[in-house]
């Protein structure tokens, strides 16, 4: 007997990929249709998703979050759940951080104190709970900025204390158990009022950096670098970045190129400058301008598929329009590219997460032209690599990337 056997596609076992030819917007959405404040942005590598916590002003300012997953340039969140039912600090008062040893996400928050709880994502119904509050400070507290140390596996928290005098800048080591979180003596890194704090680990060193403003020396850019040893932290010399008035920092591992880049508003420009941690120290490069325009709630992110540094800000300059610019580290250096408009409309505070599965980056933000929703948008950056299907047709589309239906004009890739 005879037999023919028909191996279609047999040879091609692995997906064909393809770079993107340049950046691609999502269309934004709503994640509260309510007014929010302050929503901050974690991605949680363990479930997939990422996790929002905001300030719900449509629920009495409770403390709430949200979980979402990613798919192309949207979103799909599940449905909020609040984890303090008492209104809760706004801006500068709430953060968040993936443990990536627990597997779990951490919220802080100011609510009669500084606080934080631990949240579990299910993946089945895109849900979070959460377990009891620990206090980090009984007193009162803002500017709250969180990490990650992942080689004590420890959260670190910064943040200012408001029942000093001054307002001291102070940080506590967190350790998860279960779905609980305990913390270690409060250790000051400032003994003087400090504003704007931002963290960061850098994991080549495994020393924490917190970024700030130094109002006991002339409101200038100020950082530090702590080092976690059991449930303490202690700390090398602050070290001057910029000299002058310095407003809304924030910082960033590129784990590339093991640096530190911290990006900020000098009131009519926005700067970034990269630093390299050394043992208890950390030095600066030359500081490099994004914008020459008042640039406000700067906030950056890595995205470890390109090594690139993405920095998401309000622009005084073009009516406060949601933009994003995109640096590349360089030894002590950072060079950037065009500035992208990517919400044609007033918004507030935006942060950004990278999804590393879905190699997307995530904004969100106050939308100030729909009710300050809370509002988010997925950036596809030009460069990444994107599976293609055997067998399916494609097309080039107008913005330069891929897609299974045809533009116009149609253009069959």
């Amino acid at each position: 007997q005879k037999a023919t056997v028909k191996t279609t596609g047999s040879i091609a076992r692995n997906i064909p990929q393809v770079a993107s030819a340049s950046d691609a917007l999502g269309t934004a959405q709503a994640f509260e249709e309510a007014s929010v404040a302050y929503p901050r942005i974690a991605y949680d590598s363990n479930s997939d998703r990422i996790v929002v916590a905001y300030q719900d002003a449509g629920n009495s300012s409770y403390g709430t979050a949200i979980v979402g997953t990613v798919s192309g340039t949207s979103v799909t969140y599940g449905t909020p759940v609040v984890f303090e039912s008492a209104s809760i600090g706004a801006e500068e008062s709430i953060d968040i951080v993936f443990d990536s040893s627990n597997n779990k996400v951490i919220v802080f928050y100011s609510a009669s104190g500084g606080k934080a709880k631990v949240g579990t994502v299910d993946n089945s119904d895109n849900s979070i709970s959460f377990g009891s509050a620990g206090t980090f400070h009984s007193g009162g507290t803002s500017a709250i900025d969180c990490s990650f140390d992942s080689s004590n596996n420890k959260v670190v928290v910064a943040f200012q204390d408001g029942d000093a005098s001054p307002a001291l800048g102070k940080a506590a080591v967190g350790t998860v158990s279960g779905t609980d979180i305990s913390f270690g003596s409060e250790v000051t890194f400032e003994n003087a009022t400090i504003y704007d704090v931002s963290t960061t680990f850098d994991s080549n060193s495994n020393r924490v950096v917190i970024a700030y403003k130094d109002s006991g020396n002339s409101s200038h850019g100020t950082a530090i670098v702590g080092t976690v040893s059991g449930t303490s932290i202690s700390f090398g010399t602050a070290v001057v970045f910029n000299t002058a008035n310095t407003f809304d920092t924030s910082c960033t591992f590129d784990s590339s190129n093991n640096k530190v880049v911290i990006s900020y508003s000098t009131g009519s420009t926005g700067k970034a400058i990269v630093g390299t941690v050394s043992n208890t120290a950390i030095s600066f490069g030359t500081a490099v301008t994004f914008n020459n325009a008042n640039t406000n709630h700067s906030r950056g992110a890595f995205h470890s598929g390109l090594n690139k540094i993405v920095i998401a800000y309000e622009d005084d300059g073009n009516s406060d329009y949601g933009t994003y610019i995109v640096g590349t580290v360089s030894g002590t250096d950072i060079s950037f590219g065009s500035e992208v408009v990517f919400e044609t409309a007033a918004i507030q505070t935006p942060h950004l997460a990278y999804d590393s599965t879905a190699q997307r980056m995530v904004i969100v933000y106050e939308d100030d032209a729909n009710s300050d929703y809370g509002t988010s948008i997925v950036l596809n950056l030009a460069g990444t690599p994107e599976d293609l299907t055997i067998g399916q047709q494609y097309f080039v589309q107008t913005d330069g990337t891929l897609g299974t239906s045809a533009d116009s004009p149609s253009v069959i890739a």
